[in-house]
């Protein structure tokens, strides 16, 4: 693995483990994140709070990065399958994603998520489709 895929998945464990702290060492000083529905954060902690609501716990299977020189740093791109509970405590698990991430100083960036958690919330309640 390279050095941009270790940064990439002990930030993404560190998440998961929601040990904010060392996530943040990962993260540029004007870290740009962006999720589904345009929601952007450049605090961990808003991240949180935004996702609090929309599932209990989450985390990412990873199948594949694919890295890639930029201007200023690497760009990768991560893909796989999310799992974890939904605020009722009912699994889900297989729903896709893809994550961007641009590298600045060998800190990350920018980080732009999509996946289909909202299509998959949807289809379990029945609702229509809902951006995150």
């Amino acid at each position: 693995m390279s050095k941009t895929e270790d940064i990439i998945m002990a930030f993404l464990a560190a998440l998961e483990a929601r040990d904010l702290g060392k996530a943040q060492a990962f993260l540029h000083p004007e870290i740009e994140m962006v999720f589904p529905g345009g929601a952007t954060f450049r605090t961990l902690d808003a991240l949180v709070a935004w996702a609090k609501p929309r599932y209990r716990d989450v985390a990412k299977r990873v199948e594949r990065i694919d890295v890639a020189p930029g201007s200023r740093g690497d760009i990768a791109f991560v893909q796989g399958t999310l799992h974890g509970h939904w605020p009722d405590g009912s699994a889900f698990d297989g729903i896709r994603f893809t994550d961007w991430f641009e590298f600045d100083d060998g800190l990350i960036r920018r980080q732009r998520v999509w996946n289909d958690l909202a299509e998959a919330s949807n289809s379990k309640t029945g609702a229509g489709a809902e951006p995150l």
